[in-house]
């Protein structure tokens, strides 16, 4: 490179037709490293976002964000065209890595706390009674919803989706998903007896 000749400035991406995710996924499987760098451009936001939606912590999310790039990088040959989008294939590997954060972190937790607390005596057969009734209670309540709330709750609170991908999944507009959602939480609130 001459020092002396003027800098050219790098092209800008063409907005309108933004470059083939799964195409370029094809040529990362192939080992090219300015095609993973345009994958990384393309879904490094996405990927984070849905992250920190499920995590809720940073530090945590930048960790998994990472980790789910690497496997892009590593297991790009995988991904599958005909059986859908390439966004989608990078959001799944990224919502299973956030799930196994989080169940992680919780398992971690729940050692920390019966390696922390005393060995106390309690009524093991009465604290499963409970517990199932709590289950048996929530099930019935969950019963009680229209398919369409539950589905919609299912997946927003259950599957960590937001309003608006919820109303995408569902093919239905945003409104009506807040709606139904709103609706089927209150139904659930009072059929739980939750105080306001």
């Amino acid at each position: 490179m001459d020092l002396n000749e003027p800098a050219r400035p790098r092209p800008v991406p063409d907005q309108e037709h933004p470059p083939d995710l799964a195409e370029l996924l094809g040529r990362v499987a192939r080992g090219h490293q300015n095609a993973f760098e345009r994958v990384y451009e393309l879904v490094a936001g996405p990927v984070y976002g849905l992250v920190l939606r499920v995590l809720r912590d940073p530090a945590q999310s930048e960790e998994v964000t990472q980790e789910v790039l690497v496997e892009l990088w590593r297991t790009a040959s995988r991904y599958e065209p005909v059986r859908g989008s390439a966004m989608a294939w990078v959001m799944t590997i990224t919502h299973r890595r956030a799930i196994d954060r989080v169940r992680s972190v919780q398992a971690a937790g729940d050692r920390d706390k019966r390696a922390a607390r005393p060995e106390r005596e309690y009524d093991q057969v009465a604290e499963q009674v409970a517990s199932r009734l709590e289950r048996e209670q929530v099930r019935r309540c969950l019963g009680t919803l229209t398919e369409v709330q539950r589905e919609s709750i299912n997946l927003a609170y259950y599957g960590g989706y937001t309003y608006r991908e919820v109303g995408k999944l569902l093919n239905v507009p945003l409104g009506t998903i807040k709606t139904r959602m709103r609706d089927g939480l209150i139904r659930l609130r009072d059929c739980l007896g939750v105080e306001r």
